[in-house]
């Protein structure tokens, strides 16, 4: 008896499933996740919906074939990390690759495959030396011996450079690969140079020609810092299983950022609605945004990709308050509420551009009461250290000791 495949089961049902690449794709912007840390993340990530994590999360566990210590790392996420997501094992379009592949995964719940097969005349000629059709046919030769080899592993099937490939090619085999028991057809934007409304049109032909049965995946890049907007575009166009990487890490410039898109299906359902179409219900279980902080410090330490102050979601800069409008009506100058919805408590910070309310409540945080001269006096140091010193921000330590003179000196 044939297992049950979960992401098909889940994309059919109209549920949103991410396709995790961080471990995997991530590795291409110079990163490097140990075998732990590829388990701990995976579980990590399952756990934000709870039990329903292998439904909402194919992770990419490893490219198999890159050594021996890629295929341990992948074998270990696919044994110790099954019951939190779907674990994936990524190969080259060659029935050895999908051997190697099937050997790190066999066995795991919910395990699955990637193969990797050129769409476009350019790369058809890069990677295998034939035209696309001749590319596209020997793929679904390879899909077609992985299936059979398979024993109840899903079988996921990449079209690289699909944008650039001739569509009407793309759909043909698509549903051909889909006929001959592929789970999911992921559609790579390889050189990511779509524009939004190019990546709807693609999807849209893609699904309408390879028919009902196909589940399409997308899968986009950030050269143009467009891959959130492209991956909304696709997900408007229908598709239901998105490829994205923590921090946005993959490829060149990266891709979707995982956080990202999830907090912004999952945060407002207005939101949602427009992006996935009215009456949609996205989650088996809605996803505890309040983890994706800790979860991108967790990476942020493990890769060195740092988190900035203006990194969307989850940066240093959120829930952050410096200047004095948004100090006293801080509903009004955000889209979202952060402690709400992250967890996130705001903080005030002492800058330049501090007005006296601001100063008054970081010197209250530190244990000073101030009164208006001192107040004044205290604006007037902050302001001058900060363009002396061309810093804007004053570090809480620096603050406090120039309030315990201030305060002693007035007493």
């Amino acid at each position: 008896m044939a297992a049950v495949d979960v992401v098909r089961e889940s994309a059919r049902a109209g549920r949103v499933v991410l396709f995790e690449e961080s471990a995997r794709d991530g590795a291409q912007a110079k990163t490097l996740m140990s075998a732990a840390f590829r388990v701990r993340l995976a579980r990590e990530q399952g756990a934000v919906f709870g039990a329903d994590g292998p439904r909402h999360v194919v992770f990419a566990a490893g490219f198999p074939s890159v050594c021996a210590q890629e295929f341990e790392a992948t074998r270990q996420v696919a044994l110790e990390a099954q019951d939190s997501v779907s674990p994936a094992a990524i190969c080259r379009g060659t029935v050895q690759d999908v051997r190697l592949a099937l050997g790190a995964v066999r066995g795991a719940a919910h395990a699955r495959v990637m193969v990797i097969v050129a769409a476009s005349e350019a790369t058809a000629h890069a990677l295998v030396h034939t035209g696309a059709r001749e590319a596209l046919a020997g793929g679904l030769d390879v899909v077609k011996e992985a299936v059979g080899l398979a024993d109840g592993v899903a079988v996921d099937v990449c079209l690289v450079d699909a944008p650039r490939a001739d569509h009407a090619l793309v759909a043909e085999y698509a549903g051909a690969m889909t006929a001959q028991g592929a789970g999911t057809i992921v559609l790579a934007d390889t050189v990511g140079d779509l524009l939004p409304g190019g990546t709807r049109t693609l999807f849209e032909q893609v699904a309408a020609g390879a028919g009902p049965e196909a589940v399409l995946v997308s899968h986009l890049h950030n050269d143009l810092g467009l891959g959130l907007a492209n991956t909304l575009s696709a997900l408007e166009a229908g598709v239901r299983v998105a490829a994205c990487s923590w921090l946005g890490m993959a490829e060149r410039s990266g891709m979707v950022a995982t956080e990202q898109l999830l907090f912004l299906l999952a945060h407002d359902p207005a939101k949602a609605a427009q992006v996935l179409g009215p009456g949609c219900d996205p989650w088996w279980t809605a996803p505890d945004l309040t983890r994706l902080p800790g979860i991108a410090r967790m990476v942020s330490a493990e890769t060195g990709v740092p988190l900035t102050v203006t990194t969307p979601v989850v940066g240093t800069g959120v829930a952050t308050i410096s200047t004095g409008t948004p100090f006293t009506h801080p509903r009004t100058f955000q889209p979202y509420d952060p402690q709400h919805h992250l967890g996130v408590a705001p903080t005030v910070i002492l800058t330049h551009l501090a007005s006296g309310r601001v100063l008054r409540a970081v010197a209250e945080r530190l244990g000073h009461d101030l009164d208006p001269g001192q107040t004044r006096t205290a604006l007037a140091w902050v302001k001058d250290r900060a363009y002396r010193l061309n810093q804007a921000v004053v570090p809480d330590a620096d603050f406090a000791a120039y309030l315990d003179g201030l305060t002693t000196t007035a007493s």
